[in-house]
Protein backbone atom coordinates (compact mmCIF):
# COMPACT_ATOMS: atom_id res chain seq x y z
CA UNK A 1 0.00 0.00 0.00
CA UNK A 2 2.52 2.25 0.73
CA UNK A 3 4.20 2.04 -2.76
CA UNK A 4 1.13 2.48 -4.19
CA UNK A 5 1.01 5.94 -2.45
CA UNK A 6 4.04 6.78 -3.53
CA UNK A 7 3.42 5.96 -7.50
CA UNK A 8 0.72 7.85 -7.16
CA UNK A 9 2.00 10.96 -6.25
CA UNK A 10 4.56 10.41 -8.85
CA UNK A 11 1.88 10.52 -11.11
CA UNK A 12 -0.11 13.37 -9.42
CA UNK A 13 3.18 15.63 -9.62
CA UNK A 14 4.22 14.91 -13.76
CA UNK A 15 0.21 15.64 -14.57
CA UNK A 16 0.04 18.88 -12.28
CA UNK A 17 4.04 20.18 -13.42
CA UNK A 18 3.21 19.23 -16.87
CA UNK A 19 -0.67 20.62 -17.03
CA UNK A 20 1.08 24.10 -15.44
CA UNK A 21 3.63 23.85 -18.13
CA UNK A 22 1.25 23.61 -21.18
CA UNK A 23 -0.65 26.45 -19.86
CA UNK A 24 1.38 28.74 -19.92
CA UNK A 25 4.29 30.57 -21.89
CA UNK A 26 6.69 30.81 -18.54
CA UNK A 27 9.00 27.85 -18.05
CA UNK A 28 8.51 24.85 -15.09
CA UNK A 29 10.59 26.17 -12.05
CA UNK A 30 13.99 23.58 -12.93
CA UNK A 31 13.34 22.26 -9.05
CA UNK A 32 9.92 21.07 -9.78
CA UNK A 33 11.05 19.01 -11.96
CA UNK A 34 14.53 17.96 -10.44
CA UNK A 35 11.74 17.12 -6.86
CA UNK A 36 9.85 14.59 -9.23
CA UNK A 37 12.95 13.10 -10.39
CA UNK A 38 14.34 12.55 -7.19
CA UNK A 39 11.46 10.77 -6.19
CA UNK A 40 11.94 6.90 -5.63
CA UNK A 41 10.97 3.87 -8.59
CA UNK A 42 9.23 1.07 -6.91
CA UNK A 43 11.09 -2.32 -7.91
CA UNK A 44 9.14 -5.49 -8.10
CA UNK A 45 10.61 -8.55 -6.30
CA UNK A 46 8.56 -12.18 -6.71
CA UNK A 47 9.12 -13.67 -3.29
CA UNK A 48 9.39 -17.94 -2.39
CA UNK A 49 8.91 -19.00 0.80
CA UNK A 50 7.09 -21.25 3.04
CA UNK A 51 3.80 -20.22 3.39
CA UNK A 52 4.20 -20.97 7.63
CA UNK A 53 7.39 -18.89 7.78
CA UNK A 54 6.97 -16.13 10.07
CA UNK A 55 10.93 -14.35 9.57
CA UNK A 56 10.04 -13.95 5.57
CA UNK A 57 6.97 -11.87 6.28
CA UNK A 58 9.00 -9.87 8.28
CA UNK A 59 11.56 -9.51 5.77
CA UNK A 60 9.06 -8.67 3.07
CA UNK A 61 7.73 -6.03 5.29
CA UNK A 62 11.40 -4.52 5.50
CA UNK A 63 11.54 -4.84 1.90
CA UNK A 64 8.37 -3.09 1.18
CA UNK A 65 8.74 -0.05 3.37
CA UNK A 66 12.53 0.27 1.95
CA UNK A 67 11.48 0.97 -2.31
CA UNK A 68 10.35 -2.48 -3.16
CA UNK A 69 6.84 -4.20 -4.20
CA UNK A 70 6.80 -7.74 -3.21
CA UNK A 71 4.98 -10.50 -4.94
CA UNK A 72 4.39 -13.39 -2.95
CA UNK A 73 4.46 -17.17 -3.93
CA UNK A 74 3.76 -19.46 -0.73
CA UNK A 75 4.15 -23.23 -1.17
CA UNK A 76 5.79 -25.85 0.88
CA UNK A 77 8.01 -27.34 -2.10
CA UNK A 78 10.18 -24.20 -3.47
CA UNK A 79 13.41 -25.81 -3.92
CA UNK A 80 13.43 -25.75 -7.72
CA UNK A 81 13.13 -22.04 -7.64
CA UNK A 82 16.71 -22.28 -6.00
CA UNK A 83 17.86 -24.82 -8.30
CA UNK A 84 16.36 -23.31 -11.59
CA UNK A 85 18.69 -20.02 -10.33
CA UNK A 86 21.84 -22.27 -9.13
CA UNK A 87 22.08 -21.01 -5.80
CA UNK A 88 24.38 -23.89 -4.53
CA UNK A 89 23.01 -25.28 -1.14
CA UNK A 90 25.85 -24.13 0.85
CA UNK A 91 24.51 -20.38 0.23
CA UNK A 92 20.56 -21.07 0.72
CA UNK A 93 18.05 -19.73 3.16
CA UNK A 94 14.07 -20.27 3.81
CA UNK A 95 13.06 -17.82 1.02
CA UNK A 96 14.26 -16.25 -2.44
CA UNK A 97 13.73 -13.19 -3.94
CA UNK A 98 13.72 -12.75 -8.26
CA UNK A 99 13.97 -9.34 -9.57
CA UNK A 100 12.47 -8.76 -13.32
CA UNK A 101 16.07 -8.41 -14.62
CA UNK A 102 16.64 -12.10 -12.95
CA UNK A 103 18.84 -12.05 -10.33
CA UNK A 104 18.20 -13.97 -7.01
CA UNK A 105 18.28 -12.38 -3.45
CA UNK A 106 18.68 -15.28 -1.02
CA UNK A 107 17.76 -14.95 2.57
CA UNK A 108 17.86 -11.94 4.35
CA UNK A 109 19.46 -9.52 2.45
CA UNK A 110 19.07 -5.62 3.25
CA UNK A 111 16.98 -3.61 1.06
CA UNK A 112 19.94 -1.09 0.99
CA UNK A 113 22.24 -4.10 -0.63
CA UNK A 114 19.83 -5.18 -3.18
CA UNK A 115 19.47 -0.88 -4.34
CA UNK A 116 22.69 -0.63 -4.97
CA UNK A 117 23.33 -4.46 -6.43
CA UNK A 118 20.29 -3.12 -9.32
CA UNK A 119 22.04 -0.13 -10.08
CA UNK A 120 25.14 -2.06 -10.57
CA UNK A 121 26.35 -3.06 -14.02
CA UNK A 122 27.39 -7.21 -13.89
CA UNK A 123 29.19 -9.75 -15.31
CA UNK A 124 26.55 -12.58 -17.31
CA UNK A 125 28.24 -14.86 -14.40
CA UNK A 126 26.59 -13.38 -11.19
CA UNK A 127 23.46 -14.91 -10.20
CA UNK A 128 22.78 -12.00 -7.13
CA UNK A 129 23.20 -11.76 -3.56
CA UNK A 130 22.97 -14.02 -0.45
CA UNK A 131 23.05 -13.35 3.31
CA UNK A 132 23.19 -17.75 3.82
CA UNK A 133 21.68 -19.21 6.96
CA UNK A 134 19.57 -16.86 8.99
CA UNK A 135 21.84 -13.86 11.02
CA UNK A 136 20.45 -12.62 14.25
CA UNK A 137 19.56 -9.20 13.94
CA UNK A 138 19.39 -9.28 9.86
CA UNK A 139 16.17 -7.82 8.58
CA UNK A 140 13.47 -10.08 9.72
CA UNK A 141 15.29 -11.98 12.54
CA UNK A 142 15.44 -9.20 14.90
CA UNK A 143 15.63 -10.41 18.50
CA UNK A 144 15.46 -7.71 20.71
CA UNK A 145 18.48 -5.91 20.60
CA UNK A 146 20.88 -8.91 19.62
CA UNK A 147 23.20 -8.43 16.65
CA UNK A 148 25.23 -11.25 14.58
CA UNK A 149 27.71 -9.73 12.50
CA UNK A 150 27.33 -11.36 8.65
CA UNK A 151 28.21 -11.20 4.99
CA UNK A 152 26.25 -10.68 2.16
CA UNK A 153 27.89 -12.33 -0.45
CA UNK A 154 27.88 -11.80 -4.61
CA UNK A 155 27.28 -15.32 -5.86
CA UNK A 156 28.47 -16.54 -9.29
CA UNK A 157 27.47 -19.26 -11.71
CA UNK A 158 30.02 -21.58 -11.32
CA UNK A 159 29.35 -21.73 -7.65
CA UNK A 160 32.04 -19.36 -6.42
CA UNK A 161 31.42 -16.19 -4.34
CA UNK A 162 32.64 -12.62 -3.30
CA UNK A 163 32.13 -10.83 -0.49
CA UNK A 164 29.52 -7.74 -1.61
CA UNK A 165 29.32 -6.45 2.09
CA UNK A 166 30.58 -7.03 5.76
CA UNK A 167 27.57 -5.96 7.86
CA UNK A 168 29.23 -5.42 11.56
CA UNK A 169 26.42 -3.76 13.36
CA UNK A 170 22.66 -3.60 13.32
CA UNK A 171 22.59 0.06 11.54
CA UNK A 172 24.75 -0.74 8.59
CA UNK A 173 22.22 -2.34 7.30
CA UNK A 174 20.13 0.94 6.86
Amino acid sequence: MFTKKITLKVIATFVVVFSLASCTDEKVPSKAIESVKALPQTVELAVYKSPSCGCCKKWISHINQHGFESKVHSFDDFPGIKDEKSIAPRYRSCHTAISKDGYAFEGHVPAKFIHQFMQETHKDDVIGLSVPAMPVGSPGMEVGDKFQPYRVLLLKLDGSYEIYANVQSYEEQF
